[in-house]
């Protein structure tokens, strides 16, 4: 087979500010359900179902048993090995669908990431996938999603015996939670790692975008490493709430903290990427940073809370709208701020208290194409702007 290269888990700093271009899985024991996406067939051109199952009863008692979420998970997570132009990588992915459809990150199976700035994101040339039983498989890729850092390949059902793991929900997830991660750390394949969720909501610099911020993240104390990204990160029920993506770490090794892409965006991603879509995301064009009750006062503005508004891009939608940015740099509190720009404290009616909201609402809930409202406060009067969004550039 060659050498093996690793695939990069990600080592990641502490970003300030945020660039806003842009629970415990409930232990009911009642009956699951499933969502089916149906798509043609890139070769055939027939129908292709693949159904996802979504809320599965627990396993068990919901009492949390890490040796019985790896009995019941584990053959559902596999090893994924990748080569391309004779150097090879690894990683883990989780089964999602009977049809043999597999969940993992992008920078497992496309060189996103390394890549050069500005150059296009190359997949790799052959994908296998390897089972607990140490059967190996090939596999073929079906899309993946650099911003959120979701691949989706696929194996043939009849390939091998397939176990899937049941998606659960991440808006569910606190601080706290007991979790297990499966997956293949450096490279040993069907290795459990448990802890607790220990963080919600964090903005983190995405590995395969530049200038992005991967929003919502789950930020776990299980030790995980390189190789373990793709893997799944599951709740008491055995229910995947998030995939194993990145370690912050200051020696590379797997004392750091670990990082989650939210399994509700990899649904979204998901299914879009089955589809046959591209997965877009709306773009505003703005850079933006946290107003707190302090920085307001020191500031002399009338509301405490909001997105204060560092640079609107030129010629980006924001601009276009009106919106102004900073002018003034100035130091408060130890830290460099951008002053004089609009405060954004709404879109649409939803409130914005801070840069990671306003994130939040123009990946999630806003879509390329549509106007929204925003809502800013400036020189102390508030401000209606119809801003009519763009698609975020894959640069970044």
């Amino acid at each position: 087979m060659g050498r093996v290269r690793v695939a990069l888990l990600g080592l990641i700093c502490a970003v300030l500010g945020a660039a806003a271009a842009l629970g415990i899985g409930r232990a009911t024991g009642l009956s699951g359900s499933s969502t089916t996406v149906v798509v043609s067939g890139a070769a055939t051109g027939r129908a292709v179902a693949t159904q996802v199952t979504v809320d599965a009863p627990v396993i068990g008692s919901s009492a949390f048993s890490p040796a019985r979420i790896f009995a019941e998970r584990s053959p559902g997570v596999v090893t994924v090995f990748t080569f391309t132009d004779g150097q090879g990588a690894q990683g883990s992915g989780f089964v999602v669908s009977p049809d043999g459809t597999i969940l993992t990150n992008a920078h497992v199976i496309t060189n996103a990431g390394e890549a050069v700035s500005g150059t296009p994101v190359k997949p790799a040339s052959e994908v296998y996938v390897e089972f607990a039983d140490h059967d190996r498989v090939p596999a073929t890729i079906v899309g993946w999603d650099v911003f959120d850092d979701v691949g989706v390949i696929r194996v043939a059902p009849s390939a091998h015996a397939l176990s899937v793991v049941p998606l659960g929900r991440s808006d569910d997830v606190v601080v706290g939670q007991p979790v297990a991660a499966i997956g293949s750390p450096l490279g040993n394949e069907d290795s459990l790692a448990v802890g607790i969720v220990s963080a919600v909501g964090r903005s983190i610099a995405a590995l395969t975008v530049p200038n992005f911020q991967l929003i919502n993240a789950i930020q776990i104390d299980a030790p995980i490493a390189h190789g373990s990204s793709g893997g799944p990160l599951l709740d008491a029920g055995g229910r995947a709430i998030g995939i194993n993506a990145q370690i912050r770490s200051d020696s590379g090794g797997a004392s750091g903290i670990g990082f989650a892409v939210p399994i509700d965006a990899a649904r979204r991603s998901l299914r879009e990427l089955v589809a046959g879509h591209k997965v877009g995301y709306a773009y505003a064009g703005v850079q933006t940073e946290d107003l707190t009750p302090s920085l307001a006062r020191h500031l002399g503005l009338k509301t405490s809370r909001g997105a204060l508004v560092d640079q609107v891009n030129p010629g980006g939608p924001a601009a276009l709208a009106g919106i102004r940015g900073g002018t003034i740099q100035t130091q408060f509190q130890g830290v460099q701020v951008v002053s004089g720009g609009d405060v954004i404290t709404a879109v649409d009616g939803l409130t914005v208290s801070n840069a990671d909201d306003l994130v939040r609402i123009v990946t999630n809930v806003l879509r390329p194409g549509q106007t929204a409202v925003f809502t800013v406060e400036r020189s102390g009067h508030p401000r209606r702007l119809a801003v009519r969004l763009g698609s975020r550039p894959s640069g970044g």
